[in-house]
Protein backbone atom coordinates (compact mmCIF):
# COMPACT_ATOMS: atom_id res chain seq x y z
CA UNK A 1 0.00 0.00 0.00
CA UNK A 2 0.91 3.66 -0.81
CA UNK A 3 0.92 6.36 1.71
CA UNK A 4 -1.29 9.34 0.18
CA UNK A 5 1.09 11.66 1.74
CA UNK A 6 3.70 10.47 -0.40
CA UNK A 7 1.75 10.57 -3.56
CA UNK A 8 0.94 14.25 -2.68
CA UNK A 9 4.56 15.39 -2.15
CA UNK A 10 4.69 14.28 -6.25
CA UNK A 11 1.17 16.16 -6.89
CA UNK A 12 2.44 19.33 -5.21
CA UNK A 13 6.06 18.97 -6.89
CA UNK A 14 4.11 18.36 -10.36
CA UNK A 15 2.73 22.10 -9.75
CA UNK A 16 5.56 23.86 -7.94
CA UNK A 17 8.64 22.92 -10.05
CA UNK A 18 11.12 22.52 -7.53
CA UNK A 19 11.68 20.28 -3.71
CA UNK A 20 11.79 23.53 -2.26
CA UNK A 21 8.83 25.37 -3.16
CA UNK A 22 7.31 22.00 -2.76
CA UNK A 23 8.38 22.14 0.64
CA UNK A 24 7.48 25.76 1.39
CA UNK A 25 3.60 24.04 -0.04
CA UNK A 26 3.18 21.62 2.21
CA UNK A 27 4.79 23.06 5.87
CA UNK A 28 7.92 20.26 5.21
CA UNK A 29 11.81 20.56 5.17
CA UNK A 30 13.35 19.92 1.76
CA UNK A 31 15.05 17.31 2.99
CA UNK A 32 11.93 15.34 4.38
CA UNK A 33 10.09 16.24 0.74
CA UNK A 34 13.34 14.05 -0.97
CA UNK A 35 12.89 11.60 1.38
CA UNK A 36 8.93 11.01 0.66
CA UNK A 37 9.72 10.96 -3.17
CA UNK A 38 12.44 8.12 -3.10
CA UNK A 39 10.22 6.46 -0.74
CA UNK A 40 7.10 6.57 -3.14
CA UNK A 41 10.01 5.54 -6.00
CA UNK A 42 11.18 2.45 -4.43
CA UNK A 43 7.21 1.48 -3.28
CA UNK A 44 5.91 1.97 -6.43
CA UNK A 45 9.54 0.14 -8.32
CA UNK A 46 9.73 2.50 -10.77
CA UNK A 47 11.89 5.70 -11.50
CA UNK A 48 9.24 8.79 -11.02
CA UNK A 49 11.61 11.80 -11.67
CA UNK A 50 14.37 13.29 -13.93
CA UNK A 51 16.30 16.43 -12.89
CA UNK A 52 15.92 19.41 -15.69
CA UNK A 53 18.22 21.82 -14.78
CA UNK A 54 17.44 23.36 -11.54
CA UNK A 55 13.93 21.59 -11.47
CA UNK A 56 12.21 17.90 -11.14
CA UNK A 57 10.76 16.47 -14.22
CA UNK A 58 8.33 13.39 -13.97
CA UNK A 59 9.03 10.43 -16.08
CA UNK A 60 6.61 8.60 -18.26
CA UNK A 61 6.03 6.31 -15.43
CA UNK A 62 5.64 9.37 -12.92
CA UNK A 63 3.24 11.02 -15.65
CA UNK A 64 1.12 7.47 -15.25
CA UNK A 65 1.42 7.65 -11.78
CA UNK A 66 0.38 11.08 -11.53
CA UNK A 67 -2.88 10.82 -13.03
CA UNK A 68 -4.14 7.85 -11.16
CA UNK A 69 -3.00 9.68 -8.07
CA UNK A 70 -5.55 12.84 -9.00
CA UNK A 71 -8.01 9.91 -9.49
CA UNK A 72 -7.72 8.84 -5.90
CA UNK A 73 -7.63 11.98 -4.10
CA UNK A 74 -11.22 12.92 -5.52
CA UNK A 75 -12.32 9.40 -4.35
CA UNK A 76 -10.80 10.05 -0.97
CA UNK A 77 -12.48 13.32 -0.81
CA UNK A 78 -15.96 11.95 -1.84
CA UNK A 79 -15.13 9.55 1.28
CA UNK A 80 -14.54 12.16 3.75
CA UNK A 81 -18.37 13.78 2.55
CA UNK A 82 -19.51 10.19 3.07
CA UNK A 83 -17.70 9.76 6.99
CA UNK A 84 -18.91 13.02 7.48
CA UNK A 85 -22.70 12.66 6.34
CA UNK A 86 -22.38 9.58 8.38
CA UNK A 87 -21.25 10.85 11.57
CA UNK A 88 -23.13 14.20 11.42
CA UNK A 89 -19.80 16.06 11.40
CA UNK A 90 -20.80 20.21 11.30
CA UNK A 91 -18.01 21.13 14.37
CA UNK A 92 -14.86 21.91 12.07
CA UNK A 93 -12.81 24.88 10.91
CA UNK A 94 -13.04 25.53 7.27
CA UNK A 95 -10.25 27.70 5.30
CA UNK A 96 -11.32 29.81 2.61
CA UNK A 97 -8.53 31.83 0.02
CA UNK A 98 -9.88 34.64 -2.45
CA UNK A 99 -8.94 37.70 -4.08
CA UNK A 100 -9.31 41.36 -2.00
CA UNK A 101 -11.95 42.39 -3.35
CA UNK A 102 -14.50 39.52 -2.92
CA UNK A 103 -13.88 39.90 1.12
CA UNK A 104 -16.47 43.48 1.53
CA UNK A 105 -19.40 41.78 -0.86
CA UNK A 106 -18.38 37.88 -0.67
CA UNK A 107 -16.11 36.70 1.96
CA UNK A 108 -16.58 38.55 4.98
CA UNK A 109 -20.92 38.60 5.06
CA UNK A 110 -20.68 34.18 3.98
CA UNK A 111 -17.75 33.89 7.25
CA UNK A 112 -20.16 35.89 9.20
CA UNK A 113 -23.45 33.71 8.63
CA UNK A 114 -21.37 30.64 8.60
CA UNK A 115 -20.82 31.70 11.78
CA UNK A 116 -24.33 32.91 13.16
CA UNK A 117 -26.24 29.45 11.58
CA UNK A 118 -27.06 26.40 13.54
CA UNK A 119 -24.51 24.79 14.19
CA UNK A 120 -21.63 27.53 13.20
CA UNK A 121 -19.19 27.57 11.47
CA UNK A 122 -15.51 28.80 12.34
CA UNK A 123 -14.57 30.21 8.72
CA UNK A 124 -10.95 31.55 8.40
CA UNK A 125 -10.35 33.66 5.46
CA UNK A 126 -6.50 34.03 3.68
CA UNK A 127 -6.40 37.03 1.09
CA UNK A 128 -4.40 35.59 -1.64
CA UNK A 129 -4.03 35.55 -5.69
CA UNK A 130 -5.10 33.00 -8.23
CA UNK A 131 -1.99 31.60 -8.68
CA UNK A 132 -1.58 31.08 -5.14
CA UNK A 133 -5.29 30.07 -4.60
CA UNK A 134 -5.12 26.56 -6.95
CA UNK A 135 -1.71 25.85 -5.18
CA UNK A 136 -3.14 26.21 -1.87
CA UNK A 137 -6.12 24.28 -2.53
CA UNK A 138 -3.79 21.25 -3.85
CA UNK A 139 -1.68 21.34 -0.47
CA UNK A 140 -4.49 21.48 1.62
CA UNK A 141 -4.05 25.06 3.21
CA UNK A 142 -7.37 25.85 2.61
CA UNK A 143 -10.85 24.43 1.22
CA UNK A 144 -12.36 26.80 -0.93
CA UNK A 145 -10.98 29.62 -3.19
CA UNK A 146 -13.03 32.35 -4.75
CA UNK A 147 -10.98 33.26 -7.88
CA UNK A 148 -10.71 34.91 -11.32
CA UNK A 149 -9.00 32.51 -13.60
CA UNK A 150 -6.44 33.89 -15.66
CA UNK A 151 -5.26 32.50 -19.35
CA UNK A 152 -3.16 30.60 -17.63
CA UNK A 153 -4.67 29.25 -15.10
CA UNK A 154 -5.74 25.30 -14.52
CA UNK A 155 -8.69 24.66 -17.07
CA UNK A 156 -12.19 23.80 -15.89
CA UNK A 157 -11.64 20.61 -16.62
CA UNK A 158 -8.25 19.80 -14.80
CA UNK A 159 -8.68 16.61 -12.60
CA UNK A 160 -7.58 17.76 -9.33
CA UNK A 161 -10.15 20.50 -9.36
CA UNK A 162 -14.02 21.51 -9.35
CA UNK A 163 -14.47 24.73 -10.49
CA UNK A 164 -17.79 26.33 -10.52
CA UNK A 165 -19.22 29.92 -11.73
CA UNK A 166 -20.06 32.20 -8.85
CA UNK A 167 -20.71 35.60 -11.05
CA UNK A 168 -19.54 38.04 -13.49
CA UNK A 169 -18.02 41.06 -11.67
CA UNK A 170 -18.96 43.39 -14.78
CA UNK A 171 -15.58 46.52 -15.38
CA UNK A 172 -16.99 50.08 -15.71
CA UNK A 173 -14.39 52.56 -16.79
CA UNK A 174 -13.91 55.07 -13.42
CA UNK A 175 -12.89 58.71 -13.96
CA UNK A 176 -13.04 62.15 -12.18
CA UNK A 177 -15.80 63.79 -11.63
CA UNK A 178 -15.02 67.09 -13.83
CA UNK A 179 -13.88 64.40 -16.53
CA UNK A 180 -15.40 64.65 -20.42
CA UNK A 181 -16.75 60.97 -20.33
CA UNK A 182 -18.10 61.01 -16.54
CA UNK A 183 -21.50 62.75 -18.10
CA UNK A 184 -21.73 59.92 -20.17
CA UNK A 185 -24.58 56.67 -19.75
CA UNK A 186 -21.99 54.50 -21.58
CA UNK A 187 -18.76 54.82 -22.92
CA UNK A 188 -16.73 52.47 -26.11
CA UNK A 189 -13.34 51.51 -24.79
CA UNK A 190 -11.99 53.11 -28.28
CA UNK A 191 -13.05 56.50 -26.80
CA UNK A 192 -10.05 56.00 -24.13
CA UNK A 193 -7.49 55.21 -26.45
CA UNK A 194 -5.78 58.79 -25.84
CA UNK A 195 -6.17 58.22 -22.27
CA UNK A 196 -3.55 57.66 -20.01
CA UNK A 197 -4.90 54.67 -17.84
CA UNK A 198 -3.81 53.99 -14.07
CA UNK A 199 -2.14 49.85 -14.41
CA UNK A 200 -3.55 48.20 -11.31
CA UNK A 201 -2.22 44.53 -9.47
CA UNK A 202 -0.83 42.54 -12.11
CA UNK A 203 -3.97 40.09 -13.17
CA UNK A 204 -5.93 43.36 -13.42
CA UNK A 205 -3.67 45.05 -15.71
CA UNK A 206 -3.44 41.40 -17.69
CA UNK A 207 -6.94 41.97 -18.01
CA UNK A 208 -7.40 45.65 -18.61
CA UNK A 209 -4.64 45.03 -21.24
CA UNK A 210 -6.60 42.42 -23.39
CA UNK A 211 -9.92 44.29 -23.49
CA UNK A 212 -8.21 47.42 -24.63
CA UNK A 213 -6.12 45.34 -27.37
CA UNK A 214 -9.68 43.74 -28.13
CA UNK A 215 -11.23 47.63 -28.51
CA UNK A 216 -7.44 48.34 -31.10
CA UNK A 217 -5.18 50.35 -28.83
CA UNK A 218 -2.98 49.26 -26.01
CA UNK A 219 -2.99 51.30 -23.22
CA UNK A 220 -0.75 53.77 -21.91
CA UNK A 221 0.08 53.60 -18.16
CA UNK A 222 1.55 56.29 -16.34
CA UNK A 223 1.09 55.27 -13.04
CA UNK A 224 0.99 51.67 -10.90
CA UNK A 225 -0.71 50.76 -8.02
CA UNK A 226 -0.99 47.94 -5.91
CA UNK A 227 -4.19 48.24 -4.27
CA UNK A 228 -7.69 49.75 -5.37
CA UNK A 229 -7.59 52.70 -2.86
CA UNK A 230 -4.54 53.85 -4.33
CA UNK A 231 -5.27 53.28 -7.61
CA UNK A 232 -8.96 55.76 -6.81
CA UNK A 233 -7.15 58.17 -5.08
CA UNK A 234 -4.84 58.68 -8.67
CA UNK A 235 -8.04 58.71 -10.63
CA UNK A 236 -9.87 61.19 -8.37
CA UNK A 237 -6.74 63.61 -8.76
CA UNK A 238 -7.13 63.11 -12.33
CA UNK A 239 -4.09 61.77 -13.24
CA UNK A 240 -5.79 58.76 -14.82
CA UNK A 241 -8.06 56.30 -15.35
CA UNK A 242 -8.88 52.57 -15.08
CA UNK A 243 -11.61 50.03 -15.43
CA UNK A 244 -12.62 49.05 -12.44
CA UNK A 245 -14.71 45.75 -10.85
CA UNK A 246 -18.09 46.72 -9.45
CA UNK A 247 -17.09 44.82 -6.53
CA UNK A 248 -14.60 47.30 -5.62
CA UNK A 249 -16.67 49.98 -3.50
CA UNK A 250 -15.98 53.72 -4.26
CA UNK A 251 -17.19 55.00 -1.06
CA UNK A 252 -13.95 56.28 0.04
CA UNK A 253 -13.27 58.44 -3.05
CA UNK A 254 -16.15 61.06 -3.49
CA UNK A 255 -13.97 62.15 -6.91
CA UNK A 256 -14.49 59.44 -8.90
CA UNK A 257 -17.46 57.97 -10.75
CA UNK A 258 -18.21 54.96 -12.83
CA UNK A 259 -19.52 55.07 -16.53
CA UNK A 260 -20.57 51.44 -17.78
CA UNK A 261 -18.46 50.52 -20.42
CA UNK A 262 -20.92 49.18 -23.73
CA UNK A 263 -20.16 45.28 -25.07
CA UNK A 264 -22.39 42.17 -25.28
CA UNK A 265 -21.69 41.21 -22.81
CA UNK A 266 -20.14 43.82 -21.42
CA UNK A 267 -16.32 43.63 -20.26
CA UNK A 268 -16.41 41.86 -16.75
CA UNK A 269 -14.09 39.22 -14.93
CA UNK A 270 -15.80 35.70 -13.85
CA UNK A 271 -15.83 34.62 -10.80
CA UNK A 272 -15.38 30.78 -9.75
CA UNK A 273 -15.51 28.96 -6.74
CA UNK A 274 -12.34 26.00 -6.30
CA UNK A 275 -12.79 23.37 -4.35
CA UNK A 276 -10.76 20.50 -4.42
CA UNK A 277 -12.30 17.39 -6.67
CA UNK A 278 -14.77 15.46 -5.00
CA UNK A 279 -14.88 17.36 -2.17
CA UNK A 280 -17.38 19.37 -2.80
CA UNK A 281 -20.72 17.46 -1.19
CA UNK A 282 -18.75 17.34 2.32
CA UNK A 283 -21.26 19.00 4.50
CA UNK A 284 -19.13 22.19 5.88
CA UNK A 285 -17.89 23.11 2.59
CA UNK A 286 -21.28 22.12 0.57
CA UNK A 287 -22.64 24.71 3.60
CA UNK A 288 -20.36 27.43 2.63
CA UNK A 289 -20.58 26.97 -0.87
CA UNK A 290 -24.34 27.82 -0.40
CA UNK A 291 -23.21 31.07 1.46
CA UNK A 292 -21.09 32.00 -1.13
CA UNK A 293 -24.12 31.65 -3.92
CA UNK A 294 -26.23 34.02 -1.60
CA UNK A 295 -23.69 36.25 -1.37
CA UNK A 296 -23.14 36.67 -4.63
CA UNK A 297 -26.64 36.76 -5.86
CA UNK A 298 -27.12 39.68 -3.27
CA UNK A 299 -24.16 41.32 -4.82
CA UNK A 300 -25.50 40.79 -8.44
CA UNK A 301 -28.53 42.75 -6.85
CA UNK A 302 -26.92 45.95 -5.87
CA UNK A 303 -24.42 46.40 -8.99
CA UNK A 304 -27.18 46.33 -11.42
CA UNK A 305 -26.75 50.47 -11.42
CA UNK A 306 -23.41 52.03 -10.48
CA UNK A 307 -22.69 54.43 -8.03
Amino acid sequence: MVDLRLLQALRVLHAQGTVTATARALNLSPSAVSQQLRQLSQAVGATLLVRDGRRLRLTPAGRVLLRHADGLFAQWERIRADLADEEGNQHTTLHIGGFATAFGALLAPAASALHRAAPPLRVRITETDTGACYQQLLSGRIDIAVLTPLPDSPPVDDPRFDQQPLMDDQQDLVVPLDHPLAGLDVVDLPQTAAETWIAPHHDQHRLIESLCGAAGFAPRTDHHAGDWSSVLALIAHGLGVCLVPRLVPLTAHPGVTRVPVRGDPPPCRRVLTCVRSGSRQQPVIARALTALQEQAVIARRLDRTPP
